[in-house]
């Protein structure tokens, strides 16, 4: 009796999980069937597409595309607005002698030294540095004195002689300066060496036996980021000891 009993609810258990399968099964089959249905008339409707149809909202697109603004030219329309062009900044004519060739400009009072030379007149060994009086890499000589030329306005050097680091060779020769330098490995980077050579030049025009603590002081407002400055001294030294500057 038990054994029957048994064997009565196992046929029925799997008589109820075999209906429940086929339930599932079938709901699943007929969701299928639906998201076809779907697909079939969406595809149905691509296909209901003519060619007028598609080339008429391509080219209403290809219209919007069009009459919108390129962001590059926004950005220049804005830029234009927040930095408007200067026509009447005042100018003032000079005339100025720089390494021996006289020169009669026009200068925005504006503009600095260092950017008269390196933007109008090409002469590029003086280096904008800190552009503020500090390092000393744009040294200039105005009338045989060591200037800050990223300090000094172009119109302040009217009537006067400058004098850049391509002033000091001649002939195609360099300085005995310059010559030291090279044989001291005094430039390492070489940023600062145009300050330093004229600071050097104008100290040995004056002094032509300088001794080293007057050479440190000379070369005191000339920072070498590089710290060479043992190196510096020593080709000063050399060539004042060898013909000066």
């Amino acid at each position: 009796m038990l054994f029957r009993e048994a064997f009565r609810q196992r046929v029925i258990t799997r008589i109820w999980i075999m209906t429940i399968s086929k339930g599932l099964s079938s709901v699943k089959n007929k969701k299928d069937d639906k998201e076809n249905q779907q697909l079939g008339e969406a595809g149905s409707s691509y296909s209901d597409l003519s060619r007028r149809d598609f080339i008429g909202g391509t080219g209403a697109a290809a219209l919007v595309v069009a009459n919108s603004s390129p962001l590059k030219a926004q950005e220049v329309t804005e830029r234009e607005v927040l930095e408007p062009e200067v026509t009447d900044v005042p100018k003032t004519a000079i005339t100025i002698t720089v390494n021996g060739s006289l020169h009669q400009l026009e200068v925005e009072d504006r503009w600095t030294l260092i950017e008269l030379l390196r933007d109008h007149l090409e002469l590029t060994g003086s280096k904008i540095g800190c552009n503020r009086g500090e390092c000393g890499s744009c040294t200039v000589l105005v009338d045989g004195e060591p200037v800050y030329s990223c300090s000094t306005l172009a119109a302040w050097a009217d009537g006067q002689d400058i004098l850049t680091v391509e002033g000091l060779e001649k002939d195609g020769q360099l300085s005995v300066l310059q010559q030291a330098f090279m044989e001291h490995n005094a430039p390492q980077c070489g940023f600062c060496t145009s300050g330093q050579l004229m600071s050097a030049t104008a100290l040995l025009e004056e002094n032509s036996e300088p001794t080293v603590d007057e050479v440190r002081h000379a070369l005191a407002g000339n920072l070498c980021r590089c710290s060479n400055y043992n190196a510096i001294v020593e080709a000063v030294m050399d060539a004042s000891r060898t013909g000066g500057a």
